[in-house]
């Protein structure tokens, strides 16, 4: 317990009357100062108990009085010590009534106890109170550390926490989500705070803030968030929640959790970038076409991801129109990498149901085998939605135009497959993948590649280009006004050569069609008799109408 007013009052050997703020004894005090100056509020910082023998002031003065313990109030002094017996035989009424005006406590001081002996009672109470503060904190660092090193790990640490602060405590993963918490109701009221923690995330580790809930709001407290990790990203959030500031002994609580915390962060990132690597070889041999020798090296980490039908997803990042201005500008702390912020919410949907999972980060890129069906393909998808609704972006069908929203990654998905599959399901993950970059979607699954039109896969500028460049000179021949020879060859085509039909949707005979055709060949010197010339001047037209070309 800090040292009040009120201790000093009740220690026997100091003999102190109160005569003025009875109902603020309570106060706690930081220090005892002597200062006869007429204004010491300059040399005050708050929380201590002022001994005068206004040796410097008129304290039969009620105005000079009324001013002087004024400026005390204001300043944060919480007791005046008046010694009797010096300058004054008693404490003046002026004083007295200025005292009790403010609510300022007024303690007199009988001449037989010297203002050292108050400093001493006071010194000595606050090293006490810092002596306890201290082996309060080793002691919940023991149980800390106990509970960190049990079975239940990081929650029975933040049980152990919340039931040493006398509040509550939160532990918030990688993603932001509630791992723990403590008491039972605490979760609901971390729940309230996600945009707050996802604020802290985005700063460099460690980043603390405060935050408090509205003071009309039954159980009002204040809340502490830490930051939890050594590198730049942090590795998740503590909360804690009080009715007060925390004190010492609270604090050195708060700091041994974080310290126990950071550690199992950091060893479990040790243990994931060893699991990183074993996952790495294991799909090097999957898609060396070698799933016996995958099956021996995955053992009882990945075994079950390999005995079900698993997706290859590949997620790439790309630079959105901000990025690119913020790194030309210099502006702002660097953007989070995508790629680890899709791995971590990956992670952690596998991790709510003990899903096997393997990442593997692929240079510029994120490699990722799932279980099909399972809760990390529908975080997947969760994420990729919350992309696209952060974008402002819907699902596209047509070719990313100039106009089309760029997102910070792209997601291909594969159709499920098993280990001898996997270089084959990955090969359908890179195609799937290719689609969502130019059509300027988040994810695109292979089933809806496979399922779809080959025509929206025409619009990539190389094709654009090669479709131009085979019927510009039809283009120009029409242009002279010579015939329509571009709108016959479709024609005739879409009619798959019959010239009959192929005359009538133009309205000409079909000896005329017959000649437009003759021209057709003469022009790009290739014959219509060869399936793969019609192949390609068909594909040449769809393409250039899907431009707008036509």
């Amino acid at each position: 317990m800090p040292l009040t007013l009120a201790s000093l009052v009740h220690h026997s050997a100091l003999k102190l009357t109160v005569l003025a703020g009875e109902d603020r004894l309570d106060r706690p005090v930081r220090w005892a100062h002597v200062s006869e100056l007429a204004d010491p509020v300059p040399w005050m910082d708050g929380g201590e108990l002022l001994l005068i023998t206004a040796l410097k002031i008129d304290a039969d003065d009620p105005e000079a009085m009324r001013q002087y313990v004024r400026r005390l109030v204001r300043a944060g002094v919480v007791g005046l010590g008046f010694a009797v017996g010096v300058n004054y035989e008693r404490v003046p009424e002026a004083l007295i009534g200025a005292a009790g005006d403010e609510g300022l406590p007024l303690l007199e001081v009988p001449r037989r106890t010297p203002f050292i002996a108050i400093t001493k009672a006071v010194s000595a109470a606050i090293a006490a109170d810092q002596y306890r503060a201290v082996t309060a904190g080793f002691e919940a660092q023991r149980e800390l550390t106990r509970a960190a090193l049990g079975p239940d790990g990081p929650a029975a640490l933040v049980a152990r926490l919340a039931a040493h602060l006398d509040g509550w405590a939160a532990l918030y993963d990688a993603s932001g989500a509630v791992v723990a918490a403590a008491p039972e109701w605490a979760a609901r009221r971390a729940a309230r705070l996600g945009a707050d923690v996802e604020r802290l995330r985005e700063r460099p580790a460690p980043a603390t803030a405060v935050v408090g809930t509205d003071p009309a709001e039954e159980g009002a407290d204040r809340v502490e968030l830490q930051s939890l990790g050594s590198g730049r990203r942090a590795r998740g959030v503590l909360a804690v929640g009080t009715g007060a500031p925390l004190g010492t002994a609270e604090r050195y609580a708060v700091h041994s959790a974080i310290a126990l915390l950071t550690l199992t962060t950091e060893r479990s990132r040790a243990l994931q970038e060893a699991e990183q690597r074993l996952g790495a070889a294991l799909l090097r041999m999957l898609l060396a076409g070698e799933p016996d020798h995958a099956r021996a090296v995955a053992g009882d980490l990945y075994g079950s991801l390999l005995d079900a039908p698993f997706r290859v997803i590949v997620a790439e990042a790309v630079e959105t129109p901000a990025d690119a201005d913020n790194a030309q500008e210099g502006e702002g702390e660097p953007p989070v990498e995508p790629l680890a912020v899709l791995a971590d919410a990956l992670e952690t949907a596998a991790g709510r149901v003990a899903e096997p999972l393997l990442v593997v980060p692929d240079g510029g890129r994120l490699v990722v085998l799932a279980p099909d069906g399972g809760a990390v393909a529908a975080a997947c998808g969760e994420h990729a939605r919350a992309i696209e609704a952060r974008r402002g972006t819907k699902a596209r069908p047509r070719d990313r135009s100039a106009t089309a929203p760029s997102c910070d990654l792209v997601i291909g998905l594969s159709a499920p497959a098993g280990p001898i599959a996997a270089a084959a399901a990955f090969r359908q993950a890179e195609q799937a993948l290719s689609v969502a970059r130019r059509r300027g979607r988040v994810l695109v699954e292979h089933e809806e590649v496979a399922a779809g039109s080959v025509l929206p896969l025409l619009a990539d500028d190389a094709v654009r280009a090669f479709a131009d460049g085979m019927l510009r000179a039809l283009r120009e021949h029409d242009a002279t006004g010579r015939g329509d020879l571009v709108a016959s060859l479709r024609a005739w085509l879409s009619r798959h050569g019959q010239w009959d039909a192929a005359a009538a949707d133009l309205g000409v005979h079909r000896h005329t069609l017959r000649y437009r055709m003759r021209r057709v060949e003469e022009i790009l010197g290739r014959s219509l008799d060869d399936p793969d010339v019609r192949m390609e001047l068909w594909l040449a037209l769809k393409a250039t109408a899907a431009s707008g070309q036509e």
